[in-house]
Formats: C-alpha cells, structure tokens, sequence
C-alpha cells in the first residue's frame, strides 16, 4: 500500500474516532506534517506541527527543559519525550503528541550519537513512550523511514 494512502486510512480512522495529532519535528524539519497535510481531509485531525529545528526553538516553542539538553543532549530520549508530550499538552484538542530528534547527517555525529540515530516520542493522556532507531540512510530517506515508523504507529493505535 501507498503511504499517501496509508495516510489517507489513518485520518479516515482518526476522524470517525474523533482523535486529533500534533506533531513536534526537529531532525525531520516538517517533512511529516507536509506529507499528512498532503492529503484531503487532514485538517479534521491535524493539529498543528512545530519544526523545531534548533535547542533554542525546543525550548522556546516546545519549552523543553534546557538542562535536560545540556544533560542529554538534544537528540536523547528524555527530549523527544518532553517535545511529544508538550506538543500534546499545548494542542487542543490533541490526543496524540508525536516528538522527533535525531541526526540526519551526513555530518553531525559522533560515536555516541551516529549519523541515522533518531529517538520518536508518542504521547498520549495514558503514557509517553519512545522509540530509538538508527536509520543507516540519506536525509531523504531518513525522513521518510521515520515517516513510515510513524505511520505504523498511528496504524496500530487502539482506540
């Protein structure tokens, strides 16, 4: 199946559930939103986005802790968790906040903290939860790999 058409079943299915996005993107810098407001009748669920690019604007716009950046780091998990909980939060109506941070390269990485490594915060009013992965992957397709972990997400969610 298409990812427009995936796209399409999730806001189809979080539209007859009345559910509502909102989406905090740094290292992905809107490319998630753009392709949700891609398609026809998104706007019954979507929110908002935050590209969140820079510490500043995470703190700023996101009001991530700024020791938690200095402790961690800005792609860590304690600052996707915070982006995506604080998009939720801030959003209304919002039921599910989703916080992405990484390092998309081909620069900017480290041993500790590769090219690829992205950490995704889901948020919702149960819990907060978020996933590491390491795409080995050009800008592009690092953003659209997150794009797909996205969606399989938003897929499986139960009601």
């Amino acid at each position: 199946m298409e990812i427009e058409e995936k796209i399409r079943d999730i806001i189809k299915k979080f539209s007859e559930n009345e559910l509502w996005i909102a989406v905090a993107e740094s290292c992905s810098g809107g490319y998630i939103s753009h392709m949700i407001t891609n398609i026809s009748g998104a706007s019954k669920v979507f929110e908002r986005c935050i590209v969140s690019y820079g510490n500043q604007a995470k703190i700023d716009l996101l009001k991530v802790d700024p020791k938690d950046i200095e402790n961690y780091g800005a792609v860590s998990d304690e600052v996707a968790r915070q982006m995506a909980n604080n998009v939720r939060i801030m959003s209304k109506p919002c039921d599910i906040g989703i916080g992405i941070t990484g390092i998309a390269g081909p620069t900017g990485g480290t041993p500790e903290k590769p090219v690829g490594l992205v950490y995704i915060g889901y948020s919702t009013i149960k819990e907060t939860i978020v996933k590491k992965y390491n795409f080995n992957a050009d800008r592009t397709t690092f953003k659209k790999l997150i794009l797909e972990e996205i969606i399989e997400f938003l897929e499986n969610y139960s009601f």
